[in-house]
């Protein structure tokens, strides 16, 4: 595993982020590994449009969408 120093974090960053880890019953180091993981893997996400979408509405069971009708196509321009 690999270690990192962050240095000049400000006061209250340090602070805000030990009340989060004891909100969430986990040591400082603990919460900002998670904050970082998570950081990293929303960038990681899909780079295409359509799973992006889908992915973001997955957990609200999906959107049905009513398409409205499409009216007949116009005859196509005659050049004589």
């Amino acid at each position: 595993m690999a270690s990192i120093t962050i240095r000049n974090l400000d006061n209250d960053v340090k602070t805000r982020l030990r009340i989060r880890a004891a909100a969430h019953g986990r040591s400082m180091e603990e919460e900002a590994r998670l904050i970082l993981r998570e950081a990293v893997e929303r960038q990681a996400g899909p780079t295409n449009l359509t799973r992006a979408i889908r992915a973001r509405f997955a957990p609200l069971g999906g959107v049905e969408l009513e398409l409205p009708p499409r009216p007949p196509m116009r005859q196509p321009p005659r050049f004589e």
